[in-house]
């Protein structure tokens, strides 16, 4: 069998996800230890540092990178695959990052460089959020808001955060493939409730599952991460609710992921994003309607639903709105949000979001 061609742009879009999986960042800049990039602490830009870096959810994770690889591979407007401007009713003749950069006054520098250089970081909400607190970082990704994150911090504290939501991912319960062919491919509210309290912990006990008698194994994500604090909330009535039938947890989506797909008994909770065959998502029922994946996840009254956040520190420099305001264009929704299995914007909340950024100046 004959090998395809690889482009450069493919290569490059693909050695900036490497780099961001094994070292948690992409492009980046040398920075004065526990300084962060520009507009930390300030929200207006003015900083002399080149990059901007932002970290956190492993749930935002697989959006705010592929952003960042398209960000540090600039496509020029003749690239209809991965700019083509024109079709999304730009009118430019910029590369991409260029374009985005110059609405708040950063000029090209007349080669495929970006006016300034993105770098991600991989960890957790609650990681991200302290990072950002801490001025570490300039975009703190996380999975659910900053009051849920820090339930004690007073009201002046949080002011400080400001929100942007990017996406909203509809969070599916899982399960392992042994277990949804044993016919366990639909749960209720109040049997999800009872695993995770440790109420059931036997499939035996669930009146769907069809199979040998095994033990329930359910994995659950760390404390502090967004999608811990989202299901608790939503599923369990508080982001401190109590979950003594957890058996495991783990810190990322992806080893949540490889956990259920390993074993033959476990359940789990997780981003939308990361299903697939080998951890099928299975129908939840709620308040006697059922919610089922690829149909009505992403309706509003999906309970499990939740918003998406890259959140700043006091404000939004003119670096920051600048690649926030690419991710939330129809562009960026189109290429960020709905590849990586995320609902997009509405028109209304799109427009929202857009309205929190600094105005451009071109």
């Amino acid at each position: 069998m004959r090998d395809t061609p690889v482009t450069r742009r493919q290569m490059l879009v693909g050695a900036a996800g490497i780099a961001a999986s094994l070292g948690g960042c992409i492009s980046t800049s040398p920075r004065p230890p526990g300084q962060a990039g520009a507009g930390a602490g300030g929200g207006g830009g003015g900083s002399d540092l080149e990059s901007i870096k932002a970290g956190g959810s492993s749930t935002l994770f697989p959006m705010v990178q592929r952003a960042a690889s398209y960000w540090a591979s600039n496509y020029p407007p003749t690239d209809r695959e991965y700019w083509g401007p024109s079709q999304y009713d730009i009118e430019t003749d910029e590369r991409l990052a260029d374009y985005w950069a110059s609405k708040y006054g950063f000029e090209a520098d007349g080669d495929v460089s970006p006016p300034f250089e993105v770098s991600v970081g991989l960890s957790h909400s609650g990681t991200g959020l302290e990072k950002l607190r801490d001025q570490q970082i300039d975009i703190g990704n996380a999975s659910a808001s900053a009051a849920a994150e820090f339930p004690d911090a007073s009201e002046e504290e949080l002011s400080n955060f400001t929100e942007h939501v990017i996406a909203v991912d509809a969070q599916p319960i899982v399960v392992s493939t042994e277990i949804y062919n044993a016919g366990v491919t639909k749960l209720t509210a109040e049997q999800v409730r009872a695993i995770y309290t440790g109420e059931i912990t036997q499939w035996s006990e669930i009146d769907r599952y069809d199979g040998p008698d095994k033990e329930i194994q359910a994995v659950g994500r760390a404390e502090g991460s967004g999608t811990d604090t989202a299901f608790r909330t939503n599923m369990l009535g508080g982001a401190d609710a109590s979950m003594d039938g957890v058996d495991a947890r783990k810190g990322q989506n992806q080893q949540v992921k490889t956990t259920v797909s390993n074993s033959n008994n476990a359940i789990a909770y997780m981003a939308l994003a990361f299903t697939d065959d080998s951890v099928p998502a299975i129908e939840l029922e709620f308040d006697g309607t059922t919610y089922t994946p690829g149909e009505n996840l992403s309706d509003p009254s999906y309970p499990l639903a939740r918003d998406l956040h890259c959140y700043t520190w006091e404000g939004t420099s003119k670096k920051e709105a600048a690649f926030l305001r690419m991710i939330l264009s129809d562009f960026g929704q189109q290429n960020f949000v709905e590849p990586e299995g995320y609902s997009k914007l509405t028109d209304e909340r799109q427009q929202k979001e857009l309205d929190k950024l600094p105005e451009p100046e071109a």
